[in-house]
């Protein structure tokens, strides 16, 4: 800093440049070097991939709420010596056998055993639905955020887990239905459904509905359906919830139902068992909600 103002007062220019090859400070003016130092923030070794800076990298690996400990976990050792080899003194001693007790104590504490179950079986229905990272870090929030509020006791960490990966998807507008998470978790769709209601209330969320053209590509790709048909189901759709025939309704359910007129209107032999199959809802419903979309918008579709 002196070497800067010093060279204020002689150099009437003020033009500093950095050279990274010799690690210096230099005016462009006059060339005069500053003292200080440049410090060099980039790493020591060099990497050619994305595997060799990993492996040379010093750092740990990133946080993530969706770990029990938030990967930031804490490994004690027994012996009572320090990094020199040296034998600890006895109130060293006496320090850190409290502080391995209280380290293993917070291990075995309820809610790090409910976090490890929690979010062991997250990993299991992220990657059984094919959740994205961010989706699965907000479904550990909120879980834990529930776990804050004391309501975790008496009730299964298994359903109170799938109903919040559900509330997630919800609140992030990623597509996956109650059915999907119930299959996913092995827990019934009812008792999904009362878990999923009584977090609700308890958090004050309340999600919007899934748009029903969410679905169409999913259910059409399964069923085999051409782009025609696709775009069409999408048509009848959208003329629908101008209409508000979708209003109050199983999204999965308009999304089926619009399908299955578009595979009609387009000559595909598709059958309602194979959308039911692909969408998981009933040949009965299906055929009710094209019943009732064919009487409001039948024209409009056809012109």
């Amino acid at each position: 800093m002196l070497t800067e103002l010093l060279h204020q007062k002689n150099c009437k220019k003020n033009s500093m440049i950095t050279d990274f090859g010799t690690g210096e400070i230099a005016c462009s003016n006059c060339g005069a070097v500053s003292l200080e130092e440049i410090i060099d923030t980039a790493a020591e070794f060099s990497a050619f991939s994305a595997q060799d800076y990993q492996n040379n990298s010093r750092v740990g690996m990133k946080t993530s709420l969706k770990m029990a400990d938030r990967g930031l976990s804490t490994i004690m050792e027994s012996q009572d010596k320090d990094s020199s080899g040296k034998r600890l003194s006895i109130e060293n001693r006496r320090m850190f056998y409290r502080l391995r007790m209280w380290d293993r104590n917070s291990r075995s504490s309820i809610s790090i055993k409910s976090f490890q179950k929690a979010f062991t079986l997250l990993d299991g229905i992220s990657s059984k639905l094919a959740l994205p990272e961010s989706v699965v870090e907000d479904t550990a929030y909120l879980f834990r955020k529930i776990a804050a509020k004391k309501i975790l006791a008496g009730r299964s960490t298994s359903s109170i887990l799938c109903a919040t990966v559900y509330m997630t998807c919800r609140l992030t507008n990623t597509p996956r239905t109650l059915q999907d998470i119930s299959n996913a978790g092995n827990i019934k769709k009812k008792i999904l459904q009362g878990v999923y209601r009584f977090l609700m209330k308890e958090l004050e969320l309340y999600p919007k509905t899934y748009n029903p053209m969410e679905f169409v590509t999913r259910v059409s790709k399964a069923v085999g359906l051409s782009e025609k048909t696709e775009r069409l189901a999408f048509k009848i759709l959208t003329i629908a919830e101008k209409q508000n025939i979708s209003a109050s309704k199983n999204p999965m359910s308009m999304a089926a139902a619009a399908i299955n007129l578009a595979s009609v209107m387009n000559n595909e032999k598709v059958t309602q068992i194979k959308i039911s199959e692909a969408s998981g809802i009933s040949a009965v419903t299906i055929r009710s909600r094209s019943k009732e979309i064919n009487e409001n918008i039948g024209g409009e579709i056809n012109g």
